[in-house]
Parts: structure tokens; sequence; C-alpha cells
């Protein structure tokens, strides 16, 4: 804590003057664990000829490289809005062929999930002087919140091989931007898959622009759950279901 003496080497007096601020209001938020089981991994093409040739194959680490959201209001029933979510990871791990060493796997993950939340309502349209740009009046229209997802990077829980039969299904879009962000092309269809159970932890909020007049408080997380489903009772489910949600991640200093 920063010594707050002053030249007389006496103690400052404590400021409890509440400030007036131009900041973003939360209308509602969930805090998440997610089981995320037999994710598809859509390996680069090296990768995919390594593990069309290995006996077996594991994830070894998974990063969240992005999430994409996408907000919409609910028709009939005023303040709500849904949140799809793209969380877009690059899963790394190796495949064995036998007597020579592991060859280095990578690939991209694509999860989605959908989250209802309040997200308020207004009828004012907002300019600022740092963005003159003249913009369609359709764009001052939508009244739309910001939708915000904090997230760590995931758990790997389990991994497997499949086999070419197994495939199918329909295929995520994935970003120009997200792809750019491997050395090759993703193998999208075809060819032996490498499936990973993940564990995700995540909190997703709506927020509006206010001004508050407002003292310091302390920290504030979610209470509730993004979703009431309790998940499947597969082992790897069951494991990351014990762990409890890493506030430190979010809020470095938080009190526990």
């Amino acid at each position: 804590m920063p010594d707050q003496t002053n030249t007389s080497g006496r103690a400052a007096p404590e400021s409890r003057e509440a400030v007036r601020v131009h900041t973003s209001r939360i209308e509602d938020a969930c805090i998440d664990k997610d089981c995320i089981e037999d994710l598809r991994v859509y390996l680069t093409g090296a990768s995919q000829t390594a593990l069309e040739g290995a006996v077996n194959a594991r994830a070894r680490s998974a990063e969240l490289l992005h999430v994409y959201i996408d907000v919409a209001p609910i028709a009939y029933n005023p303040g709500h809005f849904t949140a799809d979510l793209s969380f877009f990871y690059r899963i790394c791990g190796e495949a064995m062929s036998g007597v020579t060493r592991p060859a280095p796997l990578e690939g991209l993950a694509v999860f989605t999930k959908r989250v209802v939340l309040f997200g308020g309502q207004t009828q004012t349209k907002v300019f600022s002087s740092t963005d003159n740009e003249l913009l369609p009046d359709a764009l001052y229209q939508t009244h739309t919140p910001d939708c915000v997802v904090e997230a760590v990077d995931p758990m790997v829980l389990s991994s497997r091989v499949g086999e070419s039969s197994e495939g199918g299904g329909v295929v995520p879009e994935i970003p120009q931007a997200v792809r750019s962000l491997f050395p090759e092309e993703p193998v999208l269809r075809g060819g032996r898959q490498l499936y990973v159970t993940l564990g995700q932890f995540s909190t997703v909020r709506m927020e509006r622009d206010t001004q508050l007049l407002i003292p310091a408080l302390a920290f504030a997380m979610p209470d509730r759950s993004c979703s009431d489903d309790p998940g499947t009772p597969d082992e790897p489910c069951d494991l990351f279901a014990q762990v409890d949600f890493p506030t430190q991640a979010f809020y470095p200093g938080a009190v526990q």
C-alpha cells in the first residue's frame, strides 16, 4: 500500500469524496464453466499428414485465440438479448509413430455457445469528438448493448483419434484473421481426426455507457451460472466440475 504521509511526517487524511465518472455499467452478467466434449481439431496440412501415419496422438495444450460475439435482441422480450459466442482455439499436440520421435501437431478448434442476458433499453444516440466520421443513421438506431467476454486459456482434459468415417457435420466458418495465425490452411474435410475435451472458464456481461457518482468499492463477480445444464457424467467433465473457478485470473489482487 503506498505511503500516504505528507511533508510533516503525519499521515495524509483519506479522501472519501465521491467522483463522477463516465463508464460502462454492467446491466447483466454470468459466469460459466464449460466442459466441451469431443471438439474436432482441424489440423494443418503437415499435421494432418503426420496423423494419417500415426499409431496414436494426443493434445498437449490449448490456446484461446479469439472470441467472436454477435448480439441480437430477443423478440417480445424487451431489454433481453442473445449473445452468440464463437471461441477459436489453437490446439497443439503430438503424433506417435512407433519408434520414431513424435511429430508435432497443430490445428484449430471452434466452440460455439449462446447466452441470454438482460441488456437494458435506451433511445439515445451517442456521438463523440474522437470519431467525427459521418455514419449511416442505421448504425445509431440499433441501441444494442456491448457484450464483453473474459476467458482464460482452457484446460485440456482428454483427447482421442477418430477415423475418417466418423467425420461429417457442419464445418465452422473461420474468419481470415484467425486462419492467418496458422502456418497452413486447416484441413476441413476427410482423413483421420483429432478430438479434444476442453474445460473453459469464462464470464459474459452486457454493458451500456452511463454517468455515475460512485465511491470506490470491492471487486464484483457474477453470482449465477450462464446455463442450468449440469453437463454429462463422463469422467473428464466430472473432473473439471471439481475445479474451482479461477477468480484470481480474472481479478488480480481480489480477496479469495
